[in-house]
């Protein structure tokens, strides 16, 4: 694991400076793009994904996970769902803030039709990954509790990757530390205690559209390729 002490005073410039930084930290561990497939979280993550798989010279493609929020809170991450249904769902806080198992089930079927949804809009028709075997590199553009990435490494799990590589610019590094024992590497530019929001760290964090991450991804599949999917209509889910 890779990370770099802030200070407070380290910041990327945008999205893709921050996907640069990372991709020279990749290739300075060895990380190339035979038997590797990129995989960002929408949206954020994409622009950042798209410099390391150019850099690298590897496929890129999504992994779609959606944040399951404490109603009326919901930037308050209370779980996550991932592609092929996996749920990551913080107990304690569920009991903390009085969500019950039913309001529970309800938010991930609502959670679960906007992953579908998602899919259905970034891919295109395009099949999902090829999962099994391949060196993943998981990328978004920080990460803060970590309900997301969590549950994005769980659900590649089921798809028997042959190692998973969790990538991002910055992270909490509290978070961090109980992420690192989920995947076979961690590499982070930047690792801070106090990270109270992942915007803070950049000059330039505006929305990523749906239409930003198409085109990249649609950019993508021209320039490096996407002989690693399934065909259309296979979600190569188990």
């Amino acid at each position: 694991m890779l990370l770099l002490s802030a200070g407070g005073a380290m910041y990327f410039e945008d999205r893709v400076d921050a996907g640069r930084r990372l991709a020279q930290l990749l290739r300075e561990r060895g990380y190339t793009g035979e038997g590797t497939l990129i995989l960002a979280l929408p949206r954020g993550g994409v622009p950042v994904a798209f410099e390391v798989a150019t850099a690298l010279g590897a496929p890129l493609d999504v992994w779609v996970v959606r944040k399951v929020g404490v109603p009326g809170y919901e930037e308050l991450g209370l779980g996550a769902v991932a592609e092929g249904g996996v749920a990551f769902v913080n107990r304690r806080l569920m009991t903390e803030v009085g969500v019950t198992e039913a309001d529970l089930q309800g938010l991930v079927r609502q959670k679960t039709d906007e992953v579908k949804a998602r899919v259905a809009r970034f891919r295109q028709g395009i099949g999902a990954p090829r999962i099994e075997g391949q060196r993943i590199i998981l990328v978004d553009d920080g990460i803060a509790t970590g309900g997301t990435v969590r549950a994005a490494i769980q659900a590649l799990r089921m798809h028997r990757p042959g190692s998973i590589i969790l990538a991002v610019p910055v992270a909490a590094s509290q978070t961090l530390a109980e992420l690192t024992p989920l995947a076979d590497d961690v590499v982070c530019v930047l690792s801070t205690p106090s990270l109270y929001a992942i915007g803070q760290w950049y000059a330039d964090f505006q929305q990523v559209p749906d239409e930003a991450v198409a085109t990249l991804l649609a950019q993508a599949r021209l320039t490096l390729g996407h002989d690693r999917h399934a065909p259309p209509g296979d979600t190569a889910h188990p």
